[in-house]
């Protein structure tokens, strides 16, 4: 079947579930059933953009599902990465790979030691999602940041964690927009925000198992550099009665970022370290500046085969924009 009539079909079909849920029916496609039944199975959540997010996303997956491959996989980044990678400076970075371990499972990719034993960069996983981290020094204090993480069973995680040295900031409990969620904070200072989607789940559509969420006064000018400076795309935006951003998706490349406001007695600002790959980091680092970013280095070829730049945003942000050169971990 041509990729556009699936898609069509999808479509017309998500429509009609959208219109009127209990007249639907499920389509004769197999392939169109099975992401329909996606749809069905979170017809219910209130959120009119979550809807529009939900029919976005499960259309591209029929896209990707249905396209033939013919190009390799991007050059500019390396194996097993997406385009944004959080970056946590932490004071005791092999305390940090330990507590991510013993809390959810991660496994620890590689790491470099200084000198004097210190964990200059370290890569783990956890799910199918990357995380850098480095151990904080001169120039770099330890920066807390806030991640999303999804898991098969938020409370086990959250025990987990606990039982691992977090202290507990939300505790279990299921969450208007269809999780399940735990929020607690590690000993490093960050904050984990730990769902587990309860219809279809674990994972929402379009999510992954982790994602970088950025707090800050002023979320909404922040979204607006975001978009100017690397072109993200608004998946979603959610704001309070007085029109403050509660809750901001964006997309980059292949990557979702979290965004929400800052608030006293609620969460604090919390600025971020990300390790973002482009095509072209010259022409990313340019645009960034234009964007009102401030440079702190400009492009060059590092040792580890990556032509990288690094710029701040206003509200502290650090991008380390990069163009994978040549991965010193493969032949290619």
């Amino acid at each position: 079947m041509p990729e556009h009539d699936l898609i069509e079909q999808l479509d017309d079909a998500v429509e009609a579930m959208l219109r009127a849920p209990d007249a639907a029916r499920v389509p004769d496609d197999r392939e169109l059933a099975a992401l329909w039944r996606v749809a069905a199975d979170l017809v219910d959540v209130p959120r009119p953009s979550f809807r529009t997010r939900l029919k976005s996303d499960i259309e591209r997956r029929a896209s990707m599902a249905t396209a033939t491959v013919t190009t390799a996989p991007p050059k500019w980044k390396p194996k097993g990465f997406r385009s944004l990678t959080p970056y946590l400076i932490v004071r005791d970075a092999d305390a940090m790979i330990t507590f991510m371990k013993d809390a959810f499972g991660a496994l620890e990719k590689g790491r470099a030691k200084a000198p004097d034993g210190r964990v200059m960069h370290a890569e783990v996983q956890i799910g199918d999602s990357m995380l850098e981290l480095g151990e904080g020094g001169e120039g770099y204090p330890p920066r807390p940041a806030a991640l999303h993480l999804y898991v098969d069973d938020a409370d086990s995680a959250y025990a987990r964690a606990v039982a691992a040295g977090a202290t507990t900031l939300f505790p279990p409990g299921d969450r208007p927009y269809g999780d399940r969620e735990a929020d607690v904070k590690d000993p490093f200072g960050n904050n984990w925000y730990i769902g587990t989607h309860k219809e279809g789940g674990p994972i929402p559509p379009g999510m992954n198992t982790l994602t970088l969420t950025l707090h800050a006064k002023g979320t909404d000018k922040l979204i607006g550099f975001v978009k100017d400076a690397f072109g993200a795309e608004e998946v979603e935006v959610t704001r309070s009665p007085d029109g403050t951003v509660v809750h901001a998706q964006l997309r980059l490349d292949d990557t979702l970022l979290e965004l929400g406001e800052a608030r006293a007695g609620v969460v604090d600002e919390m600025p971020a370290g990300i390790h973002y790959y482009v095509p072209d980091v010259d022409a990313a680092y340019a645009k960034a500046l234009a964007a009102g970013a401030t440079s702190v280095a400009p492009p060059e070829l590092k040792p580890y085969g990556e032509r990288m730049a690094h710029v701040n945003d206003a509200w502290g942000n650090q991008w380390f924009l990069a163009t994978l050169v040549k991965d010193p971990r493969t032949s290619a």
